[in-house]
């Protein structure tokens, strides 16, 4: 079994992912790609030492980067939704933004 550190790979700071944790009690990371649900729950519960009441996730495709006449890929990844459940304390990993 991975770490729970392994599992959650850091979390996604956009003004969409402070808002959902601001207004809607949420959590969003990226995590590994083939971690499920249920250790998604475990590695957050374990790091921040909170409640989990539901975790959903999205797989998202790599976008395609070029470099002049040179193209690539960049990696497919996959984010989380962490929703916590009523009266838990929310972590704080976006200060000073």
């Amino acid at each position: 079994m991975k770490s729970a550190y392994q599992i959650i790979q850091r979390p996604v700071i956009t003004e969409k992912g402070l808002d959902i944790k601001e207004n809607q009690n949420t959590l969003v990371f990226q995590v590994a790609k083939a971690a499920t649900k249920t250790e998604i729950k475990e590695a957050v519960q374990l790091i921040f030492k909170v409640k989990v009441r539901s975790v959903r996730t999205a797989n998202y495709p790599g976008k395609e980067r070029r470099r002049g006449k040179f193209a690539g890929y960049r990696p497919d990844w996959k984010k989380a939704y962490v929703r916590l459940q009523a009266g838990e304390k929310m972590p704080e990993y976006a200060q000073n933004l």
